[in-house]
């Protein structure tokens, strides 16, 4: 298999992306583009939809952006403005690389806001998927909040690890300033500029994210060229957070789209 490792410029550090071209006929299918979310790496998005991905043929961009993997080392924060790292990713790579066909970046969990927030400001992009739909992060994180404030719920260890995180990802100081930061991160105020064909994911008893904010997202897109949406049951064995217990599902679903929605010419 080949790969490529790519170290991208960003304000006074770098970002990193993997680049996995795809077989004879990749040129003729969409680049996936890869980025996790609230507590992702690059190295995990690879077993996660790469490894599926490549084995269809399409050539892979996975990558970080600020507060994931090393860029969280290295200092840099979430940032609501994903465009600006997005843009940055896809300026270093066509740099290098021939221009695809289409781009279609796939957000994973909170990159169901950083996904959709990127295609809204990126005319690069052609397409977008939400694997979950993330269209509010503050109302995700309401009752984590709640609890958090709560003298016996803050002692939960997921509570305690999702706090901190929160605190260590966004640069926060306490529960008023860390709360009025989550509520940024909505897709309401720009969900109108998306203009792509659009791909929602969601599962029906998700965790973390609100089964209503599938309604919500599909509301909100006005503009775009096609919304698709997929609520995956109980029964099916995708209905958690991200389709964990079932990731063939996932697989189906988006490949599916993307053939039916690229596969003919269609831009």
């Amino acid at each position: 298999m080949r790969w490529e490792r790519i170290s991208i410029p960003y304000h006074s550090g770098k970002l990193r992306a993997h680049y996995f071209p795809g077989g004879p006929g990749a040129e003729q299918k969409p680049l996936v583009m890869l980025v996790g979310g609230f507590d992702s790496i690059l190295e995990e998005l690879y077993p996660f939809l790469g490894k599926a991905a490549l084995a269809r043929g399409y050539s892979i961009l996975a990558y970080e952006g600020p507060s994931q993997g090393q860029p969280l080392r290295d200092g840099f924060k979430f940032t609501p403005d994903w465009e600006k790292p997005t843009g940055a990713i896809l300026d270093a790579f066509l740099a290098t690389h021939a221009q695809p066909k289409q781009i279609v970046p796939i957000g994973m969990s909170m990159g169901g806001y950083f996904a959709p927030r990127a295609a809204a400001f990126e005319r690069r992009i052609d397409g977008v998927v939400a694997w979950n739909i993330c269209f509010d992060f503050g109302n995700c994180a309401e009752p984590i909040m709640k609890l958090a404030a709560d003298p016996i719920g803050s002692k939960i260890p997921d509570v305690v690890w999702a706090y901190d995180n929160a605190r260590w990802t966004m640069g926060t100081s306490g529960l008023e300033d860390t709360a009025r930061t989550f509520a940024v991160y909505t897709l309401a105020p720009v969900a109108q500029q998306i203009r792509q064909h659009v791909l929602i994911m969601v599962g029906e008893v998700d965790h973390f994210i609100p089964l209503h904010q599938t309604a919500d997202f599909e509301k909100a897109l006005v503009n775009a060229k096609s919304v698709t949406t997929k609520v995956f049951s109980r029964i099916s064995g995708g209905n958690e957070h991200c389709q964990a217990g079932n990731l063939t599902l996932v697989h189906a679903t988006i490949f599916d789209w993307l053939q039916s929605t690229f596969g003919n010419g269609h831009s």
